[in-house]
Parts: structure tokens; sequence; C-alpha cells
């Protein structure tokens, strides 16, 4: 009798050690699969809030790129007149190579086309 206890007693014993071990193994792959789908969750953030940047910086060029043809476009239609229309033109080119919208050489290109 004694024999067939301990038969029982280590098969219980195996059977609750593989409960034991699977219940581990599925415990460690769900905290696996948790940390995984969080990485790829910021990523995606990540990505979505880089494109986001992306876009707002080429509507903001495109906005000065648009002021600037304004701008030429008004310089251009505008008579030139003597004096005060001569100096709040340059200012105005001033303005704008300031804030980077004309580069050095549209800048100096524009103020000798004022000046003659």
């Amino acid at each position: 009798m004694l024999g067939r206890r301990a038969g029982r007693g280590g098969l219980l014993r195996a059977a609750a050690t593989t409960a034991v071990v699977a219940g581990t193994a599925t415990a460690v792959s769900g905290g696996v699969r948790s940390r995984q789908e969080a990485s790829a969750q910021q990523a995606a953030e990540a990505q979505a809030y880089e494109a986001q940047q992306q876009q707002a910086q080429m509507q903001a060029a495109a906005q000065q790129a648009a002021q600037y043809q304004q701008q030429q476009q008004q310089a251009a239609a505008a008579p030139s007149s003597p004096g005060g229309d001569l100096q709040s033109q340059l200012q105005s080119l001033a303005t704008m190579h300031a804030q980077g919208i004309l580069s050095d050489a549209e800048f100096t290109a524009a103020k000798a086309k004022l000046l003659g």
C-alpha cells in the first residue's frame, strides 16, 4: 500500500509542478506581451508626434513663402516714389531678412533693385 500512495503522490506532485510551471510561463509571457505592446504604442506615438511637427514646419514655411510673394507683388505694383516710400520698402526688406524670410542674397538683390 505504501507503494501505491508514493506513486500517486509522485503523480500528483508532478501534475502540481506542471500546473505551477505552466501558470508561471503564462504570467511571464503575458508580461512580455504587455511590455512589447506598450513599446509599440510609444513608438507609434513618437512617430505621429514627429509627423505632426514636420507638418507644422511645412505649413510655417508655406506661410512665409506666401507672405514673401505677396510683399514682392505689392512692392512691384506700388509706384516707387522717393523719400518715405523707399525707406518703408527698405524697412520691410530688413524686417523680412531679420525674420529669415529672405536669405542674404535675396535681401542684397532686393535692396539693390530698390536703390537702383
